[in-house]
């Protein structure tokens, strides 16, 4: 079994007491969150406690409230002048999130154009790289998802997880530090969400930083070196999997794992985590 890549324990996502408001509703309510290079954090907790929105403004989806997120150490969305926030350019927030990649609950791919042409695509619009190297580099990612046989495939003739490994390959091939995951497996029939969580684990073992927001319990406990429960708009638990699953005493984090184990088994070993 290869081992994976130890977290660095320098941030390379740094959130800084973040707000987050519709209107009135306040979604998220002052989040601080680090999270090292080569680490993977999984964010969990119930339907609209959000984890989603928190990932989006970390890739500025969603323009945050209040606070400060830092992106391999520079400011993302704003600059700071006398201590007051002013929004930034849409070109600086491009290149701030150049090395962060996205992953999507839906797949989001282009229907009339094959698998490569997916993955390619991006490469030339966004990073003006010739259409000789982008197929190139699409063909490499698209092996590495294991989709090599399906490349002239349209989304329609492909099944849900594998649109959803094709569109894992095209944020790889933007060659990004980070990678956002936000529900990947949430759209997929049960039986096709081993495939996608298979890739998400050999790019764990490489050494990507990730933070994934997920309903897998099983894939948090046995991938994650950290896990943020999210309740209500604020980080109601955090540690590692150990912590997390069996220690903590939070009784909203308890009450949450209880409705999942009622509707799922995924610990056969109640003494020790399982290894990735």
């Amino acid at each position: 079994m290869s081992t994976k890549v130890a977290p660095d324990a320098r941030p390379i996502i740094d959130v800084r007491g973040v707000w987050k408001r519709f209107g009135s509703a306040e979604v998220l309510k002052g989040i601080d969150l680090t999270i090292a290079k080569s680490e993977v954090t999984c964010i969990i907790g119930p339907s609209g406690s959000g984890k989603s929105t928190l990932l989006r403004c970390i890739a500025f989806l969603e323009e945050y409230s209040e606070g400060e997120i830092y992106i391999e150490g520079e400011l993302l969305g704003f600059s700071l002048e006398n201590g007051k926030r002013r929004r930034v350019s849409d070109a600086e927030v491009a290149r701030v999130r150049r090395n962060v990649g996205f992953v999507f609950q839906q797949f989001n791919l282009w229907p009339h154009m094959t698998a490569l042409e997916n993955v390619a695509m991006p490469l030339k619009l966004a990073r003006g790289i010739a259409r000789e190297d982008a197929v190139k580099r699409a063909r490499a990612m698209l092996e590495k998802v294991g989709l090599s046989a399906r490349a002239e495939a349209y989304p329609s003739q492909l099944s849900g997880g594998q649109q959803q490994r094709v569109g894992i390959a095209r944020a790889l091939a933007m060659e990004p530090h980070i990678m956002l995951f936000d529900e990947p497996t949430s759209a997929l029939d049960p039986e096709l969400v081993g495939e996608v969580l298979q890739v998400m684990r050999d790019l764990a073992r490489e050494g990507m930083t990730m933070a994934v927001v997920t309903h897998e319990m099983g894939f948090a406990a046995q991938v994650a070196d950290k896990v943020m429960f999210i309740d209500r708009g604020v980080i109601a638990a955090a540690g590692s999997p150990d912590e997390v699953f069996r220690k903590d005493q939070n009784p909203r984090l308890r009450q949450f794992l209880q409705n999942y184990f009622e509707r799922n088994v995924f610990w056969q070993n109640t003494e020790e985590t399982p290894a990735l």
